[in-house]
């Protein structure tokens, strides 16, 4: 069994003049990323690696949640690949790591997020809101041959 829980970053900032890489989460999203990473403390996830994107408001909203899940900021590892709109990275990398990770966790973009949820899961809503947490669980062995399966969501509108 593969298990992905795949998070769309949390409410960023528009305010300032920086870089997409660079701006950083909205008091909204702050407090988002908090909400869901104690309702993903409930599931019982053992999370044998983080990985995020390397724009700044995905990596802060890693860190939040991991702090929750009692994650240490050494779990969370910057990929490249995860900065991604598409969907075709992301699950490229995904697929392309170490079988000896049976739970992983990955803080990316929309697009990719909506794409990748409606494409490996069941997720039939028309976009991915910020902060949300999708879980995927494969009945596989290899990430290389993860497919579609269920998914579950956890946004933050429904726990507000």
């Amino acid at each position: 069994m593969k298990t992905w829980v795949m998070v769309r970053h949390a409410k960023s900032s528009w305010e300032f003049n920086l870089t997409d890489r660079e701006r950083p989460l909205a008091d909204r999203g702050v407090k988002d990323a908090i909400l869901i990473g104690r309702e993903l403390s409930k599931h019982n996830l053992h999370i044998d690696q983080v990985f995020s994107s390397p724009a700044k408001r995905a990596f802060d909203t890693a860190l939040l949640m991991g702090s929750e899940l009692g994650l240490s900021t050494e779990n969370i590892q910057v990929e490249e690949d995860l900065y991604d709109f598409m969907g075709k990275q992301a699950l490229g990398f995904v697929r392309s790591l170490p079988d000896d990770l049976h739970t992983i966790m990955t803080f990316g973009h929309n697009n990719a997020c909506t794409h990748l949820a409606q494409s490996l899961g069941n997720y039939t809503n028309a976009n991915i809101p910020t902060a949300t947490a999708v879980i995927f669980h494969f009945d596989v062995s290899l990430w290389s041959d993860i497919q579609q399966c269920n998914c579950t969501s956890i946004r933050p509108k429904t726990l507000r």
